[in-house]
């Protein structure tokens, strides 16, 4: 349970306003929160409750749209903007929120693919939940893999409507399978060791290898081409870069196993849908586990039942039976939640009473070569 806050007046005058309350004047933040899910407010409502949030106040509006060019100006007289991965911030919407006078931009995830780092650069603070619960990500992942296997799914449909037969449910043991995990942050950490415990040999992938992780658990790094070629099990959890998309394509999936199993947890650009689409009509993969999708703002978070699929590629892979997609539900448990409203409102009160960011995204650090040493390592922020 969340403590309550006893709460007297709220005085808003304006940018930098103080607000009395229980008799402690703090500091009043105005946030714009585009992409609102009953989820959401239920828990950035319990959330700024907490007692880390006494000195400040958060006034909230609550907006269902995405942001966008069109509900851009919906963010005029607020200092914060808070969005999802579905929110489009391109030039266009980072110059109508400067007009508006937005200073930060508060993503509560950890993928920044979907904001226009250059147009933001030293006009607005971009921050965001590097870790939330990796545990939700890992376990969701193992969940959709061990569903595919087993066909599960298909199982659970089937039993639903009285057939109780078991042809075409055969599955495979994981146990001395090869998963190949690219992406060894703290979600494909995480997987490797759920893997592990399966009894898996393990094949790692990342441009930063962390060998003491590796040899805890008895796995090794490997080029992807090794990856492709070796592993029963594929599993993306590396962000989305200009290097990295549809780094699953028809070449890619050329050089794997047959009877491979796709997992993708990360972001729905990491594979190129037609080219596994035509893998999976041509029986070159086992099976899909997908949380992402390409197009995925188009539908995704909403309910599209009563309505039909406009999206051609969309349509043909709900169609496979060995196709298993989620709506990025991934990260959907009580503690991600709990912890994603907490380290966002944390990241706009650091900002606000600090002028810190630690957890700024910023494009012009040493590793791009744009910048020769990271500002933030002195000040606290990019710039």
């Amino acid at each position: 349970m969340f403590p309550k806050r006893n709460k007297m007046s709220i005085l808003v005058v304006g940018e930098g306003e103080l607000a009395c309350q229980g008799g402690v004047m703090s500091k009043t933040i105005t946030v714009a929160f585009f992409d609102t899910k009953p989820y959401d407010r239920a828990y950035f409502e319990r959330a700024r409750a907490l007692p880390e949030f006494a000195d400040v106040e958060f006034k909230i509006d609550y907006f269902e749209g995405h942001l966008d060019a069109s509900t851009a100006s919906l963010a005029s007289g607020h200092e914060v903007v808070c969005v999802f991965v579905n929110d489009h911030l391109d030039r266009a919407v980072i110059d109508a929120l400067a007009a508006g006078g937005v200073r930060l931009i508060a993503l509560r995830c950890a993928g920044y693919n979907n904001v226009d780092l250059e147009a933001v650069w030293r006009r607005i603070h971009v921050v965001r939940v590097p870790a939330y619960s990796p545990h939700a990500v890992a376990e969701h992942a193992a969940a959709l893999l061990q569903t595919l296997n087993r066909r599960i799914h298909t199982a659970y449909n089937r039993t639903r409507d009285g057939n109780f037969a078991l042809s075409g449910l055969v599955g495979r043991d994981l146990y001395g399978k090869t998963a190949g995990i690219i992406g060894t942050g703290k979600i494909g950490k995480i997987f490797a060791e759920i893997l592990k415990g399966y009894g898996m040999k393990i094949l790692l992938n990342d441009l930063f290898p962390d060998e003491g992780f590796a040899a805890s658990i008895g796995a090794r790094y490997a080029t992807r081409e090794e990856i492709y070629a070796a592993s029963d099990v594929i599993s993306l959890h590396c962000p989305l870069t200009p290097e990295n998309r549809y780094m699953i394509n028809e070449a890619t999936i050329a050089q794997m196993k047959p009877e491979v199993i796709l997992i993708n947890t990360g972001r729905g650009g990491l594979i190129d849908t037609k080219a596994l689409i035509e893998a999976l009509k041509d029986g070159r993969v086992r099976g899909a586990g997908l949380d992402v999708y390409e197009e995925e703002d188009k539908y995704f978070f909403e309910d599209w039942s009563l309505a039909p699929i406009k999206d051609d590629v969309l349509a043909r892979l709900l169609q496979f039976p060995n196709v298993l997609l989620t709506a990025h539900q991934a990260f959907l448990t009580e503690e991600a939640l709990g912890e994603i409203a907490r380290v966002t409102l944390g990241n706009a009160r650091q900002w606000a009473l600090d002028g810190k960011t630690p957890n700024e995204v910023c494009y012009q650090c040493r590793e791009t070569g744009k910048a020769p040493g990271c500002a933030r390592e002195g000040s606290g922020r990019c710039w």
